[in-house]
């Protein structure tokens, strides 16, 4: 795209064609060429309209912040179904929690989006057959297939928001990236709002008492059970219409805590081989260590999403880099111990998932970990990690669509 940013540099028509075609790929590879062609009219119209900064708050027009409210108002009422139709809370919410709010997140981008008719009908189809699929499992308590199906299902309606959330084309990476970081802004909007509404409810809840009213019960059961689903719809709609609010802060959060990160990871590797543990034997120690693995390698992905929309290519390239290597030493103990396990004390539906989990990411750190060697040696530059990161996206849908719905069938729900 570069070359055709500059052959129509004095095209206004062709330039507006070029960006409308791939806004985020339009702005990263413009931002890069602004220093070369700094003075052209044209050009310092485009940088700054690229990179304005609009410090009002936005609320978007009334239809679309009356649709953010309708569809908080049913993340809350679902949440209560339990409630108003004396549903056991143990069998509802560890089956059900991802529906509580993924399906509004996809129906709200879908409906964004203008997605054509055969996507929004793949969509409620998959949707459907989910909710029932994992509603007629067999309710047995000790069942790992169906506690790995519910942690899955999670994943599964995620994915499902993804291809909600890239619109029609599906395969654009660019827009895959930029699903990656509006998760990470996401969870800093979320958890701002969480803050906001906690320290209103410290102080609802301590005024009433004052007066002698004791309001706990009801403000929990009544308010706050619509609020916590609530919180993330607003806080999508806010990113939407306001992406400066955390455009600047995730990028910082990326910067400070990735070289934190890997201090942390030297220090306890290292600490590992004195303490006398080991994922081999320890099954707690197993599981944290898969969760600090998880982790640390989503931060890795937020790292080069934010990289690829700041247009910053080379910047901490180095850092990404160690902390990859560190999370496939993580990622090679883990494996080992698993493999370990399963010699041990055989196959069992928790192992064999696991297995798998780590498995690809551990392939997917591998092909990262080259791309950004390559990066630092001047053989490639980022955007081909960010292809790597992007390209393998779809793996890890089809491994949360076989454990959730083959596994049960495969270990015959035990």
């Amino acid at each position: 795209m570069k070359e055709e940013i500059l052959v129509h540099l004095n095209n206004p028509h062709q330039l507006e064609k070029l960006y409308r075609t791939n806004k985020l790929r339009f702005k990263r590879e413009f931002t890069l060429l602004y220093p070369g062609i700094k003075g052209n009219t044209l050009a310092d119209c485009w940088n700054e309209r690229l990179h304005y900064d609009n410090d009002e708050l936005s609320w978007g027009n009334g239809r679309e912040l009356l649709v953010v409210i309708l569809a908080a108002i049913t993340a809350g009422f679902i949440a209560k179904l339990p409630a108003i139709f004396m549903i056991d809370e143990d069998f509802f919410y560890p089956r059900n929690i991802g529906f509580i709010l993924f399906p509004i997140l996809t129906a709200y981008f879908a409906w964004k989006n203008k997605l054509s008719t055969g996507k929004m009908i793949f969509i409620a189809v998959v949707t459907v057959v989910s909710i029932i699929y994992i509603n007629v499992l067999p309710d047995i308590k000790s069942s790992d297939t169906l506690i790995l199906s519910s942690i899955h299902m999670v994943l599964l309606l995620w994915s499902l928001l993804g291809f909600s959330f890239v619109g029609e084309k599906v395969n654009n990476l660019d827009k895959r990236l930029n699903f990656l970081k509006f998760n990470g802004d996401l969870l800093v909007m979320t958890g701002l709002i969480l803050i906001a509404g906690g320290i209103l409810t410290g102080i609802t809840i301590g005024l009433f008492s004052l007066i002698g009213f004791n309001i706990e019960q009801f403000y929990f059961e009544n308010i706050v059970i619509f609020v916590l689903p609530a919180a993330p719809i607003l806080g999508t709609f806010l990113i939407q219409t306001n992406p400066q609010l955390v455009g600047k802060v995730s990028p910082v959060i990326a910067k400070i805590f990735s070289p934190l990160v890997v201090i942390m990871l030297i220090i306890y590797l290292a600490a590992i081989v004195y303490s006398g543990k080991d994922p081999y034997n320890n099954r707690d120690f197993l599981m944290i260590f898969n969760a600090l693995l998880i982790g640390v390698m989503a931060l890795i992905f937020f790292s080069v999403a934010e990289s690829a929309k700041s247009g910053k290519t080379a910047s901490g390239a180095w850092i990404m880099f160690v902390l990859s290597i560190l999370t496939i030493v993580v990622n090679s103990i883990a494996l080992t111990a698993i493999l370990f396990r399963i010699a041990e004390w055989g196959i069992t539906p928790n192992r064999a998932a696991v297995l798998g989990g780590n498995v690809l990411i551990l392939i997917h750190l591998l092909i990262v970990a080259v791309q950004l060697f390559l990066t630092l040696r001047n053989k490639a530059n980022i955007s081909h990690v960010q292809k790597a990161i992007a390209v393998y996206l779809p793996v890890y849908m089809i491994w949360t669509f076989v454990v959730t719905f083959i596994f049960p069938l495969i270990f015959g729900f035990k």
